[in-house]
């Protein structure tokens, strides 16, 4: 019997006995501790791994009392949280690079991507400043959701179409970069450590390899924070600043405390979240342990505690039911269903917020600000790679210079884009100048500099140890079971366990 099913054999057991002495008062929430403090949840998913006994031991399962050796500075909920990363000291790196060991002298520059929303702006930029024509380059947009993205490379890849450089999403870009056929060391371009001192150290731990060497690096940290209606926040909780609103928010416990007030002062009619999944990827950049360690899921205490915080939501209408992306949730940000969104760099234009305002001249555009919100965390974000059979090396360590390393480049694609970067030094040097990007956004905001809040979260983000090349998979089935089976169907959380295992047993068949 493989561990997995071993598991779930035990869960059933587990579930049955909690059954038999629920009269003698054992609540199975009351393990689950309560956050107090907004640095508490810094980490995504990240702390070394943790070497797990044989098949046979009790701690070997997820659901033993043992499992989460649960001490109160093992998870994200400690007041006490030493695994919080100290704020980085941005450096000053080099923005020499060396030569390239790759193909050179190819007739035309190829660059992928899923959508247009970031390489024709990339492209013109580094164009203007490379002197390089129109003719040498040819972008291939995919037009798809990034998730899509995987099976338009496969293709281009089995064809042995010309293709020089090309975008992963956080997701899904472990899949590429752990094959050596697919993505080329960033060495063989030139780079050196010593060219990406200055990137958030989040970023760094997702562009390499299994074997730890970095195979790709993103433009952007892709940090996030909360955007909630000023006019809403002043109604309903008298606030009158971010600094104001970040306090009624600033762990998870008084982030649903101040939503179930709302709900109940607004009749209802308010919910302080936006959506159950916008709300579940910010805890899930909480976790302090990785999804799988020696190939078998892992479900730490976390899990239980953001279902039982999501059932106090749902139940009271602290959290909209609208799943993200329908139109009824952008419709929300305008007809008061909703107080808040959780938003990344990217979110702050049309992809979300100011969709969700209506647009300029929208019904509430104008009355948003940002706050960090109840925790860290980063959602979603893009790696540059390259292609071993690339015959346009010497383009491709350019652009990646580019837009990575020379720090005069990446300031004017931050302001210009606008993108928060992916330089500690570049966003610390513009948060301290408060020099705003663009006026669409920060009208949106009514003025308000929002690179300064992400900033905050941006430095706080650690995912040493925690990434695996299951997780998106895995994380989007937990809050699709716990959606489910917790809140709509009423099941108990032993029982959502199971379904939520035997979901991932279906998806992710090789582990164990």
């Amino acid at each position: 019997m493989n561990k997995l099913k071993k598991t779930l054999a035990l869960v059933a057991t587990l579930a049955m006995a909690t059954s038999a002495f629920a009269s003698c008062g054992d609540d199975p929430s009351s393990n689950t501790s309560t956050p107090t403090s907004s640095t508490s949840d810094t980490s995504k998913d990240d702390t070394s791994s943790n070497d797990t006994s044989d098949d046979t031991s009790d701690d070997d399962t997820e659901v033993s009392d043992d499992d989460t050796e649960v001490s109160d500075d093992d998870t994200e909920v400690s007041d006490d949280d030493d695994d919080t990363p100290a704020e980085p000291v941005a450096s000053k790196a080099s923005t020499e690079v060396g030569e390239v060991e790759l193909a050179t002298g190819g007739d035309t520059f190829t660059v992928a991507a899923w959508n247009a929303d970031d390489v024709p702006a990339m492209l013109e930029q580094w164009k203007k400043a490379t002197g390089t024509s129109d003719d040498k380059v040819n972008f291939i947009n995919f037009d798809v959701g990034g998730g899509a993205a995987s099976e338009k490379y496969d293709a281009l890849f089995n064809d042995d179409a010309d293709l020089d450089v090309y975008f992963c999403e956080a997701d899904w870009a472990l899949k590429y970069i752990n094959d050596d056929t697919k993505t080329a060391p960033l060495e063989q371009l030139g780079f050196t450590d010593d060219n990406f001192a200055d990137i958030y150290s989040y970023t760094d731990e997702i562009g390499k390899d299994s074997n730890g060497v970095r195979k790709g690096v993103s433009w952007q940290a892709a940090a996030g924070g909360f955007a909630y209606r000023t006019d809403l926040a002043e109604q309903y909780l008298g606030v009158k600043s971010p600094e104001e609103m970040q306090a009624k928010i600033s762990n998870w416990e008084d982030f649903v405390s101040t939503a179930e007030d709302i709900a109940e002062q607004s009749g209802g009619k308010t919910a302080l979240a936006d959506t159950l999944g916008g709300m579940w990827q910010v805890f899930a950049a909480g976790r302090k342990t990785p999804w799988v360690e020696n190939n078998a899921l892992e479900i730490d205490s976390s899990c239980e505690e953001f279902a039982n915080y999501a059932k106090r939501l749902w139940d009271c209408g602290g959290v909209t039911k609208n799943p993200q992306w329908d139109a009824s949730w952008y419709a929300s940000g305008q007809d008061d269903s909703a107080m808040g969104f959780f938003v990344s760099t990217w979110g702050f234009g049309d992809a979300i917020l100011a969709q969700a305002a209506g647009g300029e001249g929208g019904a509430t555009y104008g009355k948003w600000n940002v706050c960090q919100g109840p925790a860290p965390y980063f959602w979603g974000g893009t790696w540059i790679v390259v292609n071993p059979a690339t015959d346009n090396a010497e383009e491709a360590q350019s652009f990646i210079k580019t837009f990575t390393v020379d720090p005069d480049s990446i300031k004017e694609y931050a302001l210009s884009k606008p993108e928060y970067c992916n330089n500690i030094a570049v966003m610390q040097e513009i948060v301290d100048s408060n020099e705003n990007p663009n006026d669409y956004v920060t009208n949106l905001l009514d003025g308000q500099n929002y690179f300064a809040v992400l900033h905050e979260n941006a430095k706080k983000i650690n995912l040493n140890g925690l990434i695996t090349p299951y997780d998106s998979t895995i994380k989007g089935d937990f809050i699709d079971t716990v959606q489910a089976q917790y809140l709509e169907s009423g099941a108990s959380w032993e029982d959502t366990q199971i379904a939520f295992m035997e979901k991932v047993a279906s998806d992710i068949p090789d582990l164990g």
